[in-house]
């Protein structure tokens, strides 16, 4: 195909990319007005109006009375109109990724970055070294497929913006964007290249090898994304610094579990520059190791509810679930890379010849690879997803069991923290049990929030489960 054909299967692509994301805006904006909420008085739960202010670890008192998760008038039906853009995002951004997939193997792109990649044969010269060649084919294929899913990328930061969980400028995401794809680009390239250095010397093991040599590095990419990654697009300070008194709360919390989390593993994230939501979390192995908290969510809260949603987190650490995440997702990636040789042999068998596809060893076939894993990340979503609730659920067990005895009202401040968390990032109130199913990675606030109500162990006179 002459390069001028080419250009005009890209303009297609992204001509049908521009009218997906036209369809979407507009169903959405007619959904939205469908579903404007009438004036509500304002909601009753504002849980600070001065969050660190001292004295504010008892803010949250039994008159609260939180039974239940809810929310008024007009953030209720924020909330569902949100929830139901984001699942039917969810699900149209899977399609759509298949769909590209197949746009590329159907318009035979591939062959043509692979050839572009190999050089013109030249008689009397040797063809490029493959590491030369994937330099080559990694870059101009994980473009085409990032610029081709930017309608999916515009489409969800417009929902964040437009209910108010983002305030991150257009200029500023693109940005991010940008930067996300040459992180991703320089992964690509050393993994295409370990991928099919394998294949050409393992064609019957290459899945099971090319597995062993992932763990390493993925073990690597989440050693170093909390010191070089994630720095490049959030400011990271020392929480020791910024919030001494918040600290020496959470200290107290830490000494109650009977560990040692030294300061210097404990961060604040610069997150309202870009997002209102709230959030905190663990990330890193070994030395990177830390506690992240957001600092909308030290804004929004009490001291208290923050020192709550920090026993969580803390949870993840003391419990081992990084760890417990790698060995799960490396059992996950095995069954993946199985059936993806077999599938991959298959696929070729059938279509192969139309794709212009040599064979399994031949960079075009990473196509047929990806959309194959797309497909079982798809359909393992329930699977990977009820794991990580059974962990957050784990952590959440956690956050009482450490902050009983330390922190008056216990009970009713995690609660408290789950209702404004539930405000503030618009948590469905009332999810269906299929999309809990297939896309939850936490219990929902509904579910939590009635958990947190009800677990007492040492007034039932029974043995908590962690904290003893």
């Amino acid at each position: 195909m002459r390069p001028r054909r080419l250009i005009g299967k890209l303009e297609t692509l992204v001509l049908l990319s521009a009218l997906t994301l036209l369809a979407w805006v507009l169903a959405t904006r007619a959904v939205l007005a469908q579903n404007t909420p009438p004036p509500a008085a304002p909601s009753t739960q504002q849980s600070a109006q001065n969050p660190t202010a001292p004295g504010a670890t008892e803010a949250s008192e039994e008159s609260t009375g939180i039974k239940a998760y809810t929310l008024p008038p007009e953030k209720y039906a924020q909330a569902v109109a949100y929830a139901r853009a984001r699942y039917t995002l969810y699900f149209a951004d899977a399609l759509y990724g298949f769909l590209i997939l197949l746009m590329v193997l159907n318009w035979r792109l591939a062959p043509r970055f692979r050839d572009w990649a190999e050089g013109t044969p030249i008689e009397g010269q040797r063809p490029r070294r493959r590491f030369l060649q994937v330099l080559i084919y990694a870059p101009l294929l994980s473009l085409l497929l990032g610029v081709a899913g930017l309608p999916t990328g515009i489409y969800g930061q417009w929902l964040e913006r437009h209910y108010q969980q983002s305030v991150e400028g257009w200029g500023a995401w693109l940005w991010d964007w940008g930067k996300g794809q040459i992180i991703g680009i320089v992964i690509a390239v050393l993994l295409i290249w370990i991928l099919y250095g394998i294949i050409r010397r393992a064609p019957q093991r290459w899945w099971l090898y090319f597995w062993l040599a992932s763990i390493p590095i993925l073990v690597f990419l989440l050693f170093i994304s909390p010191v070089v990654i994630e720095p490049l697009f959030y400011k990271f300070e020392s929480l020791a610094k910024t919030q001494p008194q918040l600290v020496a709360e959470i200290t107290k919390v830490v000494e109650r579990a009977g560990m040692s989390i030294a300061p210097d593993r404990m961060f604040l994230m610069q997150a309202s520059e870009k997002l209102n939501s709230l959030n905190a979390y663990v990330t890193g192995v070994g030395a990177s190791k830390r506690v992240v908290v957001w600092d909308t969510t030290i804004k929004r809260m009490t001291t208290a509810e923050t020192v709550s949603v920090f026993g969580h987190e803390m949870g993840h650490y003391v419990l081992g679930h990084v760890w417990k995440g790698i060995l799960f997702f490396s059992g996950v990636l095995l069954i993946f890379l199985y059936f993806g040789y077999r599938g991959l042999h298959w696929a070729l068998g059938r279509w192969g010849a139309r794709w212009q596809i040599r064979g399994a060893d031949d960079w075009a076939s990473l196509p047929v690879l990806l959309l194959l894993f797309s497909i079982f990340s798809f359909l393992a979503s329930p699977i990977t997803n009820g794991f990580s609730r059974y962990i957050e659920h784990q952590a959440d067990v956690y956050e009482l069991e450490v902050i009983h005895g330390i922190i008056p009202n216990w009970r009713q401040v995690a609660v408290q923290a789950e209702q404004v968390l539930g405000e503030v990032d618009l948590s469905d109130p009332d999810p269906s049990p299929f999309i809990e199913f297939w896309l939850y990675t936490h219990p929902s606030q509904k579910e939590r929030i009635e958990f947190e109500l009800n677990y007492d162990p040492w007034g039932k006179g029974e043995q908590p489960q962690f904290v003893k």
